[in-house]
């Protein structure tokens, strides 16, 4: 396809719609973005901001790891990229820490360990002491895991960057929903996270939103500071991170569970949070709560995103579960690639969404 006079049509303002739109303008093509209230209006801006691969890395979901990792290698140029537009990101490169409450938990933790060694990834077990050593400030944890090449970054200063750098390079932005693919001329890109399944008859099963709250906090004067790694823990089977901010904020997350497209904050996710975190964290139940959200991430049916072509000139970008942010610059690169008739990324083709017609077979 030829970029000289089609528009392409991004659906969708969350990190993978903005890092899209913004990729194929600097590229040459007339875009226009839809959404009724974009940056702000969905899971990304509720993100806690980790680039974590590893981390996030399970026995059976490889594939998953391989696309992470390749998008992890482009983010440092993804983001000197928005710095050159004015405005920074907020990339982080302190590194996460894993840790365990209690036997059980300790026992998750040494499965993740063996599975990432067996596929050769860095990875240091750590004794609760230098545990507490590395992140000052936690209570008595039974040990832990130290990833130093996980990054994170502020979703929402990454979000007004993408925003910003994608209007310089004349990206049109029209606060509507999408009415009818029928009605789009040129290519399409369905990046609308959770409701994209709403957008495409193939996607219409494949496609759902998993909410999430997360909280913000604030320390106040005469507490400790957060500690100055992500931090992410089991406390009793549930998981929980801690992501420090550059202002001193520190974002606390994240319930996962079935409610359909709720975007009710619940008492239950607000104390469920704050009591993993007491156990993680003393020294938090001081903080200053400044705010309590839910979100709703689009979550697929084994893990992987769906990015592909689905129809004509229409293209999906959704489904990426927990690694929207992660994913967002190797995601951008593989539609690019498609618009302009080149070869993607090649570790975006198990997350094709073809592997839909095969399980209806």
């Amino acid at each position: 396809m030829s970029s000289e006079h089609t528009i392409a049509t991004v659906v969708g303002g969350g990190v993978i719609g903005l890092s899209v739109a913004w990729r194929a303008a600097a590229a040459g093509w007339p875009v226009r973005l839809l959404d009724p209230e974009p940056v702000r209006g969905g899971a990304s801006w509720l993100a806690g901001g980790m680039l974590a691969p590893v981390t996030e890395a399970w026995p059976g979901e490889e594939d998953v790891l391989r696309l992470g990792e390749e998008s992890l290698r482009r983010w440092p140029q993804f983001a000197r990229d928005l710095s050159a537009a004015g405005i920074d990101p907020g990339l982080a490169g302190h590194g996460t820490i894993v840790l365990a409450f209690d036997s059980a938990d300790a026992g998750h933790l040494e499965i993740l360990a063996g599975h990432l060694r067996s596929l050769g990834r860095a990875v240091e077990s750590l004794t609760s002491r230098e545990a507490r050593r590395l992140a000052p400030g936690i209570g008595a944890v039974r040990g832990g895991l130290h990833v130093p090449g996980d990054l994170a970054v502020d979703n929402r200063k990454l979000l007004t960057a993408l925003a910003e750098a994608g209007a310089q390079q004349g990206v049109e932005f029209r606060r509507e929903r999408l009415a009818s693919l029928d009605d789009v001329p040129g290519p399409v890109v369905l990046a609308a996270g959770a409701w994209t399944g709403q957008l495409h008859p193939s996607l219409a099963q494949a496609v759902r939103p998993l909410k999430g709250e997360i909280l913000r906090l604030r320390p106040r004067r005469g507490c400790l500071p957060p500690p100055p790694h992500t931090v992410r823990a089991i406390v009793e089977g549930r998981p929980i991170y801690l992501v420090p901010r550059a202002d001193g904020e520190l974002v606390l997350g994240a319930t996962q569970y079935e409610a359909g497209f709720d975007q009710a904050v619940t008492a239950r996710g607000v104390r469920e949070l704050l009591e993993g975190a007491e156990r993680i964290l003393p020294g938090i139940t001081e903080y200053e709560l400044v705010e309590t959200a839910a979100g709703l991430r689009a979550g697929s049916r084994d893990a992987l995103p769906y990015v592909g072509e689905v129809g004509e000139g229409v293209y999906v970008a959704t489904g990426h579960h927990r690694n929207g942010l992660l994913m967002a610059p190797v995601t951008a690169d593989a539609v690019l690639a498609w618009l302009a008739g080149e070869a993607p990324p090649a570790e975006i083709a198990a997350a094709s969404p073809a592997r839909l017609e095969k399980e209806r077979v």
